[in-house]
């Protein structure tokens, strides 16, 4: 199974702890998070079920790559890790 992490800062905002789920790109890591935690889904995917703009996620440390569909590929034992964008000077 595939370790799903958020980061700090998103963890500000809403509860979202690490957890292993199964899935065989993004969108399935996503989809069984939030069956666990659903809380979280608003924060991270806007109404047409795409990533918000102000979030990106890593697998394995590589940017993920289709941010509409989430069909990136996720191996069994990968980490993703998702990251709200910040901003600032």
């Amino acid at each position: 199974m595939a370790l799903l992490r958020f980061t700090q800062n998103i963890q500000r905002h809403v509860a979202c702890p690490a957890r292993q789920i199964e899935g065989a790109t993004l969108a399935d890591v996503l989809e069984g998070y939030f069956r666990q935690h659903e809380q979280a889904r608003g924060y991270v995917l806007d109404d047409q079920g795409k990533l918000r703009h102000h979030m990106t996620a890593f697998i394995d440390g590589n940017q993920m790559r289709d941010r509409e569909g989430l069909s990136d590929p996720v191996a069994p034992d990968a980490v993703v890790d998702l990251v709200q964008a910040l901003s600032g000077g």
